[in-house]
């Protein structure tokens, strides 16, 4: 209960638990919030008890370093004399409030009185008569009155009671305020730069203030979207660097600084100018950044209700259909939309998009909320669980990369929480977010996640060393020799089929999908840029055992399958490698004749191995490149009778996709030679010779 000066009340005890009013009268209002809280406001009307006059001092110091708007702020000050109230329309941080006073100020009006937001509308301006403020400007910012939207008639009688005494009224609204018959005028802020100049004017001499504004640090601010409060600080900034009070750093860091306050600001329990709706939008757009508007705000009101549920888990989380328009919510979320290509699985196909305008919010949302508000943790975690169970590829790649930004803010209980959830799952998506979101994190410098796939790869549990199979073949090729490592161990396990590492055949059994999961890993090793520390090492490995073997032939006839821009009729990758090793006389080109000859040479690689020759010989009748280099590595496979029959087999029975035998293959057998000599040297190859 509060109680306005000379407030005189009976009827009720004080020190009990029954308090009223007993008849009389009461100036001020009476507000029912439940069914056990009744709020008594007892006074008159007096605007007073609920404002405060801003000195004429403060004025004249706005009035000098403000920016001039230009032709609309001289046209909102010619409706606000003729018309004495003006509402305008912005966000909080857009310098309205500025504006508002600048205005008053503009007219010469005074004294300029600043209202608290929930003083009722018809205690403003006292009635004719009445005894009440004496101010005859006013600022009344985001009012909150409890008898409903602010209205055309409340204006109108503002202005005829205002028109009688004199005075003026400005009322700022944000873009989210509920208003009936009335089109508020929109406020712009000047640009950056001239917000910047005419604080610094007021610092600096005019030599000072062309070095400043020329400094690198002061162009990079000033080319991201700060708001007009970060700027008038960041000229004080300027300032002190002038006076060699603080060092560039200061300065450097200034943007950064400015953008984290508001991120901290935006998810404040005390914030009421955001409903927990539009939060979660927040938080929905640092995940989808340059997505799709419309799937962003989709995905938000599912972390939403996760939100709301945390809150209050009695509530049902009640979803308004038809919410926020799409321009009010992108101007609070400092954003913007813009129509681009979005590629699809049809397609590219042109979508409304939404962005951030600062490119570094995105990462601070996700960093603030996850560990600056541990309570959301549980919302969050289930909302990226159903966005990585999603069928859209979007959406589950989304997930991932939310996932590795967590993973880098705070790796234990994003591992624990998030990720390792995923890779033990049953559920085949959930485990290929797992992948990409521990190759995300990695890439963006999470720390010991190849320790963590080294040790996945040796576990017991199928699913956790498929992830770290699949993720190995993603980031090794930074440490080529230990991942090599890592991948025989995971081959090493007994639950293993050795035909399914060979020839990677996906099945519904977990030991195949391990198999295939393998041989792609190595695959996509040797076709990276470490390729050829990774072929060294996969001959190196033939003679140690089968499943360093069978690791080492299947990875390698993976990548034989891979031709340039994966076109059916382009040129191998692996023969080009060939090509070039052989003419620059490195031993890349011996390794791959070795690989091909372990290949051929054993009963389960064998017939695949056969049947890429017979693809390169087809692509060779094609690209007479591929025929030549074909020819030099045909002689480098046959070290043993056996070796040439099959070869020689291959290419007299072979036919085209039109059933005749091409040419080409009548050429290349001319380049099989017969079987060397008795002294060439058989080599055992895990256990099969050639």
């Amino acid at each position: 209960m509060s109680f306005g000066e000379g407030a005189r009340f009976g009827g009720g005890v004080l020190g009990g638990d029954n308090h009223g009013i007993g008849g009389g009268t009461f100036h001020g209002n009476v507000r029912l919030e439940a069914t056990t809280h009744v709020h008594y406001r007892f006074g008159g009307h007096s605007v007073g008890h609920a404002s405060g006059e801003i000195p004429s001092s403060e004025l004249d110091r706005l009035s000098e370093c403000f920016a001039e708007p230009g032709p609309a702020f001289a046209e909102l000050a010619r409706r606000l004399g003729e018309e004495n109230v003006l509402v305008i329309s912005g966000t909080p941080s857009s310098g309205r409030r500025t504006a508002a006073l600048m205005l008053l100020h503009r007219l010469g009006v005074g004294p300029v009185h600043t209202i608290a937001r929930d003083t009722p509308l018809n205690a403003l301006v006292p009635d004719a008569g009445e005894t009440g403020s004496e101010a005859r400007g006013m600022v009344l910012c985001d009012p909150t009155t409890g008898s409903g939207p602010l209205t055309e008639a409340d204006l109108l009688s503002l202005r005829d009671r205002l028109s009688q005494r004199n005075a003026y009224l400005v009322i700022t609204v944000g873009p989210q305020s509920v208003l009936e018959g009335l089109s508020p005028s929109p406020w712009e802020p000047p640009p950056q730069v001239e917000i910047l100049r005419a604080h610094l004017r007021t610092l600096v001499n005019t030599d000072t203030e062309a070095d400043l504004l020329a400094l690198p640090a002061v162009e990079a601010f000033l080319a991201r979207d700060h708001q007009p409060r970060e700027v008038a600080p960041f000229a004080l900034v300027l300032a002190r660097y002038a006076a060699r009070e603080v060092d560039e750093h200061e300065v450097e860091g200034y943007s950064l600084q400015a953008l984290e306050e508001q991120i901290r600001e935006w998810f404040e329990e005390d914030d009421t100018s955001l409903h927990l709706r539009e939060k979660a939008f927040l938080i929905a757009l640092a995940a989808f950044d340059e997505g799709p508007y419309a799937l962003t705000a989709e995905v938000s009101d599912g972390l939403y209700i996760h939100l709301q549920r945390t809150v209050d888990t009695k509530v049902q989380a009640a979803v308004p259909v038809f919410g926020t328009h799409i321009g009010k919510r992108i101007q609070l979320a400092r954003a913007r939309r813009y129509e681009a290509e979005e590629p699809t699985e049809w397609g590219p196909v042109r979508q409304m998009k939404a962005r951030y305008l600062d490119d570094r919010t995105a990462l601070i949302i996700l960093r603030e909320v996850w560990t600056g508000h541990p309570s959301a943790r549980p919302a969050l975690v289930r909302w990226l669980r159903d966005l990585a169970k999603d069928s859209r590829p979007l959406v589950r790649t989304r997930a991932a990369s939310v996932a590795a930004v967590l993973a880098h803010s705070d790796l234990p209980s994003a591992m624990a929480l998030v990720i390792e959830p995923w890779a033990a799952s049953k559920e085949f998506r959930s485990r290929s977010v797992a992948v990409s979101s521990l190759a995300l994190a990695h890439n963006v410098g999470a720390p010991n996640v190849p320790r963590i796939l080294d040790a996945w790869c040796d576990d017991q549990t199928p699913h956790l060393r498929w992830v770290a199979i699949r993720t190995h073949g993603l980031i090794g090729p930074e440490r080529p020799a230990e991942t090599m490592a890592a991948l025989r161990a995971a081959a090493r396990h007994g639950d293993l089929d050795e035909t399914e590492i060979a020839q990677g055949n996906p099945t519904a059994k977990e030991s195949d999908r391990l198999a295939e999961a393998l041989a792609e890993a190595a695959e996509l090793l040797l076709l990276s840029r470490a390729g050829d520390e990774v072929l060294a090492e996969s001959v190196r490995t033939l003679e140690q055992d089968r499943p360093a073997f069978f690791l080492a032939v299947g990875g390698f006839l993976g990548a034989c399958r891979h031709t340039q821009k994966d076109a059916p009729s382009g040129r191998p990758l692996v023969l080009d490698w060939y090509a070039r090793s052989a003419a620059s006389g490195g031993q890349a080109a011996a390794r791959i004749a070795a690989l091909w000859r372990a290949a051929l040479g054993d009963r389960v690689h064998r017939d695949r191995a056969l049947g890429l020759l017979r693809r390169w010989v087809l692509t060779a009748g094609r690209d007479a490149r591929t025929e030549q280099v074909l020819a030099e590595l045909l002689p480098a496979l046959v070290v043993s009778e056996s070796g040439s029959g099959r070869l020689a087999h291959l290419l007299r029975t072979m036919t085209g996709e039109d059933g005749v035998q091409p040419l080409v293959a009548s050429r290349l057998l001319a380049t099989v030679p017969s079987p060397r000599a008795p002294n060439a040297t058989t080599i055992t190859y895990g256990g099969s010779q050639s």
